[in-house]
């Protein structure tokens, strides 16, 4: 072996700790991410099939009537009209 493999084998063995570490940790935080991807992409496929169900059903329709709101309006503005 050459001095330049011996010296960088020596400081390679120096921070192994180091590197195992840091490589851990790296790879906690890929599947941490990796997890919330999946979690985001499970979340909006349910969304979205919970928000297509929803729209295929019949929705109740309910009528108002105006009459007695436009007849007050009306006779207001017809005592406005006559003063």
């Amino acid at each position: 072996m050459s001095q330049e493999k011996v010296d960088r084998y020596k400081k390679e063995k120096a921070n192994r700790k180091k590197l195992m570490r840091k490589q851990k940790v790296m790879g906690i935080v890929r599947k941490g991410v990796l997890t919330l991807v999946a979690l985001a992409l499970i979340g909006w496929l349910g969304y979205s099939a919970y928000d297509m169900y929803e729209s295929g059903k019949d929705r109740v329709v309910a009528e108002v009537n105006y009459d007695a709101v436009t007849d007050y309006l009306n006779s207001l503005t017809a005592e406005t009209d006559s003063e």
